[in-house]
């Protein structure tokens, strides 16, 4: 194992603290423990003009650095462009410090969606691997990539890149506070419950569920005008069973404004199902989407809407009722166990067996 330390940009160190706390409950003996701890290792300066500076605060020469970051929506409160700044800043600081390996790993990747290039416009997610990568990281990590394709932009020989998939996550929780039993899982799960793609394109998302719990497929196709930004023409409903008196649940890699939940689920309402969940990776939550999540509820069309904290938003917990927010800390540290150690991720990428998961239980 080589000496390393994890450390954070501005925008994550409460993150990071959770991840600090579950690595040294893995790491058996206390030297190393006290060594993981960087929170203290970057300072970043801002000028009167708003440019900045990152400064290392101490020696990391010939260690591993693992950095935390993010330009999602944050605690401190800072925004996209200022935190991929400082990213990029805290990056070269590393490297000019001579460290030996450097790690980025951002839960949520803001600009994932940027990854078309077909159309006359920059692609957001290409200008921010390329950047990273020619500043030196080595291994970029993260939770559930919007496309496969992502990961075909980096040159594996230059920096490595690795997805998790966090809807094990979601699937964990599910099977944690609302099936709890294998015998509620074949009695009640496979035969009430159904899982619904967003839009065809999600469909693979839906399956894994429906697969993972053996319950009933649903398929949203949605037409989109693609002159107008995050807008819904129409959407129609594929199901091989009826859906009425079904528990639904909604499946999406994450929600931005909210506007293709919102017109799936008034779209559904007719079919009768007994309640509409969703459950979905990335709170993204840009407006309207908290409003339009509000109104929802207070119709009574949405019960509970289930996302990870890979983008902070606990502050809207009181806006939305029924909101639940699932950790990811523990997640993150073992992959970065695994790192380190130079195991096998595998394990982490596994097919989740909903009836396996609760026998062992």
């Amino acid at each position: 194992m080589n000496p390393f330390v994890v450390c954070a940009t501005r925008s994550m160190r409460n993150y990071a603290s959770n991840v600090i706390e579950y690595l040294s409950k893995y790491l058996s003996f206390s030297k190393m423990a006290n060594q993981i701890n960087g929170l203290d290792l970057l300072n970043t300066d801002i000028f009167a003009d708003n440019e900045m500076e990152v400064f290392v605060n101490s020696s990391i020469r010939g260690k591993d650095v693992i950095l935390f970051s993010s330009s999602a929506r944050n605690k401190e409160g800072i925004y996209v462009e200022q935190a991929k700044i400082e990213l990029y800043h805290a990056v070269d600081a590393l490297i000019r410090s001579q460290a030996n390996r450097i790690l980025i790993f951002e839960p949520f990747i803001s600009c994932s969606r940027s990854d078309r290039t077909t159309r006359r416009s920059s692609v957001g997610l290409w200008v921010h691997l390329k950047t990273l990568s020619c500043l030196g990281a080595r291994h970029i990590i993260t939770f559930q990539l919007h496309s496969d394709k992502s990961k075909t932009m980096l040159d594996p020989a230059v920096c490595a890149i690795d997805d998790i998939p966090a809807l094990m996550l979601l699937k964990k929780h599910l099977c944690d506070n609302y099936i709890k039993t294998k015998e509620n899982l074949e009695q009640d799960v496979k035969n009430n419950w159904a899982f619904c793609s967003v839009d065809a394109g999600g469909e693979k998302l839906a399956r894994v569920f429906a697969n993972s719990f053996g319950a009933q497929l649903v398929v949203a196709h949605k037409q989109r005008d693609y002159s107008k930004r995050n807008t819904v023409e129409s959407i129609n409903i594929l199901s091989a069973e009826p859906v009425e008196g079904k528990s639904l649940w909604i499946v999406d890699d994450m929600i931005d404004t909210a506007c293709s939940i919102d017109t799936l689920i008034r779209a559904l309402a007719p079919f009768k199902p007994k309640e509409i969940n969703v459950i979905s990776v990335h709170a993204v939550f840009s407006p309207p989407a908290v409003s339009r999540l509000e109104s929802l509820v207070k119709e009574g069309l949405l019960n509970k809407l289930i996302v990870t904290d890979t983008v902070c938003c606990s502050v809207y917990e009181q806006n939305i009722p029924g909101l639940e927010i699932v950790q990811s800390a523990e997640l993150a540290s073992q992959i970065i166990k695994a790192i380190i150690n130079h195991e096998s991720m595998s394990k982490l990428m596994q097919p989740f067996n909903a009836s396996a998961y609760l026998e062992l239980k």
